[in-house]
C-alpha cells in the first residue's frame, strides 16, 4: 500500500484499450479470458480489510453487503469472479503511526475482519493458509482470503509474536512500511536509523525462516535489502514493487542488481500497479500536483482534513489532469524481470486499495486481469509463462518457505 496520501484527482486521457479489433485480437482476448478462469490468480496484495475499517464496516453483519458486490474501491466478489482472481493476499495494513501504539491490536482486528468476511459468505469465501488449500478452494469455486501483514510493527518487540501471527494466518510479512521501526530501516525515511535491520530484525528474519512465514521486502530500503538477502535461508517475495529502470530514484521500487539477487534466492517480485510505480514522469506530475495543491490548502490556512478545504480541493481536482500509466506500461514491467532474470521469478501485487486513482487504464480493479493476460499473450508468453506468473512462481516460493519450516 502506498500510504503517502493524494488527493489529487487524475482523469483518464489514454485512448480506450479497445478499438476495431482484428478477428486474431478478439480470438485472443478471448483466450485471455479463459485462461483467466482456467488458472488460478493470486495478487500479493489486495487493501481491502484497511478501506473497511476506515469506513467503518467494522460488524459482522455488515460483511453481509460488502465485498459481494460494491461499487467502493477496485475488489469484491463479483468483480473478482469477472477477473478470475482466486487468491489475493488480504493486506493486513498497520500505518507507521502505530509503532509501539496498539499495532498489535489494530493488526487483531483485521483479521478478524478477515475472518469474519469467510464465516459471513462461505460460498463465496474461504480463508487459505497453505498453497494447497488455496487450490481446493479454487476447485471449490471459492475464492481464498490468504493474509499478509504490511508492517512488522505488530511483532511489538517480542520474537515469540512471529509464531503468533502465524497461528493468526499471515503468511507473510513486509517488514517495515512508510517509516524506520524497530525492524529495519524505510525506503521512503531517511533517517537510517539502522542502516539496514536492526539486531531484533536479524532475529525477526530468522524467526520468520523457522516458523513458515515469507520475507517480503518490498517498502524496506536498499541497504535493508541486501541484509536480508544475506540472513535468509529461503526464497523472499516482494508483494508489490515494480521496476525502479522505469522510476530512476525511486528507492521504494526495485533496481535491476536487486531483482538478479532475489531471483538467485529463487524469490519473486510482484509488480505493483500503481502508475506512481510504473512511470517516472507520471510520478513527477503526480508530486508536483500535490505539492501545488499543499501550498494552495496551506496559503489558505487550511489542512485536508478540514471541512472548508473540500470546495477547494474539489475546484483543483476539477482545473488539474495528469495522464496515468496503461496495462501495457505493467506488461513492460513483467518484461523487464522476465529479460534480466526468467519468466520464473515475477508476479502481479497490485496494490488494488491502496493506490487510490493512479490506477492504470486498463486495471481499474480486480474484473481486469483478463487484459493483463492478453498483452502478455500479444508479446508471446506461452500458456506455460502465464500459469506461473498467475500463481506457479509465488506458490514455489510459499511451499519452499513452508517446507523449510517443517524440516
Amino acid at each position: 500500500m502506498n500510504r503517502i496520501v493524494y488527493v489529487v484527482l487524475f482523469l483518464l486521457c489514454a485512448a480506450p484499450l479497445a478499438g476495431t479489433l482484428t478477428a486474431q485480437d478478439s480470438d485472443m482476448r478471448e483466450k485471455a479470458r479463459q485462461l483467466a478462469k482456467e488458472y488460478l490468480i493470486t495478487d500479493g496484495h489486495v487493501d481491502l480489510p484497511y478501506r473497511l475499517k476506515v469506513r467503518n464496516f467494522r460488524l459482522e453483519r455488515e460483511y453481509l453487503g460488502i465485498p459481494v458486490e460494491t461499487a467502493d474501491g477496485d475488489f469484491d466478489y463479483v468483480r473478482s469472479k469477472a477477473g478470475g482472481l482466486d487468491a489475493p493476499f488480504m493486506s493486513i495494513y498497520i500505518p507507521a503511526s502505530y509503532e509501539d501504539n496498539g499495532a498489535k491490536l489494530l493488526a487483531d482486528s483485521l483479521i478478524d475482519m478477515v475472518e469474519g468476511i469467510a464465516r459471513a459468505h462461505p460460498d463465496k469465501f474461504a480463508l487459505a493458509g497453505t498453497p494447497q488449500e488455496a487450490a481446493a478452494n479454487f476447485e471449490k469455486g471459492l475464492i481464498s482470503l490468504p493474509m499478509g501483514m504490511e508492517n512488522g510493527s505488530p511483532i511489538e518487540r517480542k520474537l515469540e509474536n512471529v509464531q503468533y501471527w502465524y497461528d493468526r494466518g499471515i503468511r507473510y510479512i513486509t517488514l517495515t512500511h512508510s517509516k524506520d521501526n524497530h525492524i529495519c530501516d524505510s525506503s521512503y525515511d531517511t533517517t537510517g536509523t539502522w542502516n539496514g535491520l536492526s539486531p531484533f530484525g536479524r532475529e525477526v528474519v530468522r524467526e520468520m525462516n523457522r516458523v513458515g512465514i515469507m520475507v517480503d521486502i518490498s517498502h524496506v530500503s536498499d541497504s535493508t535489502f541486501w541484509q536480508v538477502m544475506e540472513l535468509t535461508e529461503v526464497p523472499c517475495i516482494a508483494s508489490h514493487s515494480s521496476c525502479r529502470k522505469f522510476t530512476p530514484g525511486f528507492e521504494r521500487n526495485m533496481n535491476d542488481d536487486m531483482i538478479r539477487r532475489l531471483a538467485a534466492n529463487g524469490g519473486v517480485i510482484q509488480i505493483n500497479f500503481g502508475s506512481t510505480f510504473l512511470d517516472g514522469e507520471v510520478r513527477k506530475a503526480f508530486d508536483e500536483k500535490r505539492a501545488q495543491l499543499d501550498a494552495l490548502l496551506k496559503e489558505k490556512g487550511l489542512s485536508y482534513e478540514d471541512e472548508e478545504a473540500e470546495a477547494v480541493i474539489q475546484k483543483f481536482q476539477e482545473e488539474n489532469e495528469v495522464l496515468l500509466a496503461d496495462v501495457k506500461t505493467v506488461a513492460d514491467h513483467i518484461d523487464h524481470v522476465v529479460a534480466l532474470v526468467g519468466v520464473g521469478h515475477v508476479g502481479f501485487g497490485s496494490d488494488f486499495d491502496g493506490v487510490g486513482d493512479t490506477l492504470p487504464t486498463g486495471l481499474k480493479d480486480v474484473s481486469q486481469y483478463p487484459n493483463l493476460i492478453y498483452e502478455l499473450l500479444s508479446r508471446g508468453y506461452s500458456e506455460a509463462d502465464i500459469e506461473k506468473i498467475c500463481y506457479g512462481n509465488v506458490w514455489r516460493v510459499w511451499n519452499a518457505v513452508e517446507a523449510a519450516a517443517g524440516r
